[in-house]
């Protein structure tokens, strides 16, 4: 098998980010750390992922910041999996991917489950792109430029 070139010191953002949380066992970890789960065994259990690939996945997230290793929270021997800062700012990244599989991915009136406001229950409005000017933005409307340094 040919080795995959790291994509660390890439000149694009979406590259860096690829290689950070592009793997799709990777993104399937965060979300369900964002959905509560702190315990290799309930990732494992979850996601039916093999353990070895979790091991990797997980002590990858670490290293990169996106989780972190804590005492346990019930005092056990056992260290949990918390998202920092840098995991839960993944949470619009997730919620984007979200909207394009209900869009795409889905076939007209298959079930799935649905992003709700804890606090009023309701479902939660699509994200949408702004420019600075308040006009919403599609594909075809930006460009990408270089950096003023």
């Amino acid at each position: 098998m040919a080795k995959r070139t790291s994509l660390k010191g890439a000149a694009c953002p979406i590259a860096r980010s690829m290689e950070a949380i592009g793997d799709c066992w990777s993104m399937l970890i965060i979300r369900d750390a964002m959905l509560g789960k702190r315990r290799f065994g309930e990732f494992q259990k979850s996601l039916g992922v093999a353990k070895n690939i979790l091991t990797v996945r997980l002590r990858t997230l670490v290293e990169d910041g996106i989780l972190t290793l804590a005492q346990s929270a019930d005092g056990g021997a056992y260290q949990d999996y918390v998202l920092t800062d840098k995991g839960r700012a993944v949470f619009p990244i997730m919620v984007a991917l979200r909207e394009w599989a209900e869009d795409y991915a889905f076939t007209p009136g298959e079930e799935t489950n649905i992003l709700v406001d804890r606090e009023t229950g309701q479902r939660v409005g699509r994200l949408e792109l702004h420019a600075a000017d308040g006009r919403l933005l599609g594909y075809g409307d930006t460009t990408i430029k270089p950096a003023v340094a």
